[in-house]
């Protein structure tokens, strides 16, 4: 059987990602193979920054929308397949899956297909605690 959260416990859920993102978190983009939550990570392609606050308090969707993130600049080439959230200071909170508009994954970006040297943005970060 499935479990159905009330609309105040997933707002908790959600919020409590924010708290532990803290002030300026990172996202973080990386190639290959996303490992198991928190695992080692594969080739960095490139860093970037979130706002001073991760994302709005919830107020009832079961979604979580980050606010702006500060585009980046890539410091290795490969296709991005999976992004981890980390402290600004690099502890993990989160891994989620990347793709461009339409891809149904949690990071929507710019391209997946990321060169060194080239200019890379977040369009959107978009996790979902939703019920069945």
């Amino acid at each position: 059987m499935t479990v159905g959260y009330s609309t105040t416990l997933r707002n908790l859920r959600l919020d409590a990602i924010t708290q532990a993102v803290g002030s300026n978190g990172l996202l973080r983009i990386y190639d290959g193979t996303r490992p198991a939550s928190g695992g080692a990570g594969t080739n960095l392609l490139v860093t970037l920054t979130f706002s001073t606050v991760f994302a709005p308090t919830q107020t009832g969707s079961g979604t979580l929308t980050a606010n702006t993130i500060t585009q980046g600049t890539a410091i290795f080439t490969g296709v991005a397949s999976w992004a981890r959230i980390t402290t600004s200071g690099g502890t993990f909170v989160a891994d989620l899956g990347v793709g461009i508009s339409g891809a149904g994954q949690e990071v929507t970006l710019n391209t997946t297909s990321i060169s060194s040297g080239g200019v890379v943005a977040c369009t959107s970060l978009l996790i979902t605690a939703g019920n069945p």
